[in-house]
């Protein structure tokens, strides 16, 4: 199954992808509730923590976004996450959202949300429980379940929202969308959301800190694998039967560049301003590179191994491809697709331990 950083419905879309975010229609409940309600230290009915004070002199900060610009004026104590991945970055600075997006479905029946149980964010969650304000392949977040939970501050910058639904966000409480310099949803790096929602918090030294560790962790395996800058890479998923690659302009396929491998400019070319492509049969040479990192569950991983014309690829017998499972057991793949800061130190080491090396 194929998606953004996640957007995932039955079928397979971009964990947002930039498929229209229309209808974001909902009745609104306007006000963020009573400042006692919003002390450091209460709860909401989901159980999810407060946010702990930011550092003393970080506030008031301006946020510019790509829907004009937002004045946090104190440290969040309640913040909720409208961005797909928005609510790992968050956690990343000892903050637990109240509200978040449902990014990966729950299997039917069970609990807690798998969302929370991802193995590089469960100890920062701990017992919280956030409300789920979207689910994935929503229209649109619920703006009731929003107001309801009292938020001081809403991120949504991993996110679809248009300015409709800024503005109907803005008027529970202080809103910040997506970086300012970003020409479609979900094509901003990594570096640029975590700094951007670090800002908002005002932890902008931590994020630094952070998206520096974590540069140096790949600057590090770079110069430890210089063999990889010789070697053509690839990440791709099982979608409609066919082999779909993911383009170097998508998180997946930056992460394989970012760890040494080259990527293929076609692959970009033929997507367009899709960030993957479903290869047609006569097209299957284009993922014929050095080193596949197939992401996908068992059951998909066992009909792309079942297709004769992926099997034909030398990669594929000289044992040079990584199979990634995605949501499922370690879900390596669901960390590569999240890229969050997070997400990336897990996925960087398993991606290369998948290597061999």
């Amino acid at each position: 199954m194929l998606f953004r950083t996640a957007k995932r419905t039955t079928s397979w879309r971009r964990l947002a992808a930039v498929a229209s975010a229309a209808a974001l229609g909902a009745g609104l409940l306007a006000g963020c509730g009573s400042d006692s309600a919003d002390k450091a230290g209460s709860t909401g009915a989901d159980g999810a923590g407060s946010a702990p004070a930011a550092s003393a002199g970080a506030f008031p900060v301006t946020v510019e976004h790509a829907f004009g610009s937002t004045t946090v004026a104190k440290a969040p104590q309640r913040v909720v996450s409208v961005g797909y991945t928005d609510d790992q970055t968050i956690l990343a600075f000892g903050i637990k959202p109240v509200g978040m997006v449902d990014q990966y479905p729950n299997p039917p029946g069970t609990s807690p949300d798998v969302n929370t149980q991802w193995p590089w964010v469960k100890d920062k969650w701990g017992s919280a429980r956030p409300e789920v304000v979207m689910s994935n392949g929503d229209s649109g977040p619920n703006f009731e379940k929003i107001a309801a939970l009292r938020p001081d501050l809403i991120i949504a910058v991993y996110s679809e929202i248009d300015q409709a639904a800024y503005d109907k966000l803005t008027k529970i409480a202080p809103t910040v969308g997506r970086t300012k310099g970003e020409k479609e949803p979900f094509s901003a790096p990594w570096q640029d959301n975590a700094l951007h929602i670090a800002k908002a918090l005002g932890k902008a030294d931590e994020g630094a800190a952070l998206v520096k560790g974590i540069d140096d962790k790949l600057a590090a395996i770079r110069q430890k694998h210089p063999e990889f800058a010789n070697q053509t890479g690839v990440a791709l998923s099982w979608y409609k039967d066919s082999v779909a690659p993911f383009t170097t302009t998508d998180v997946r396929g930056r992460l394989v560049t970012s760890v040494g491998f080259k990527g293929v400019p076609e692959i970009d070319k033929i997507a367009g301003d899709k960030f993957y492509t479903v290869l047609s049969p006569e097209r299957i040479d284009l993922v014929n590179v050095d080193r596949i990192f197939v992401i996908a569950d068992q059951a998909d991983q066992t009909a792309l191994k079942n297709f004769q014309l992926f099997a034909n690829l030398p990669a594929v017998k000289n044992n040079k491809v990584s199979y990634l499972l995605d949501s499922e057991g370690p879900a390596i793949g669901a960390a590569m697709s999240q890229s969050t800061l997070l997400s990336l130190p897990y996925a960087i080491d398993e991606i290369v331990k998948s290597v061999g090396q």
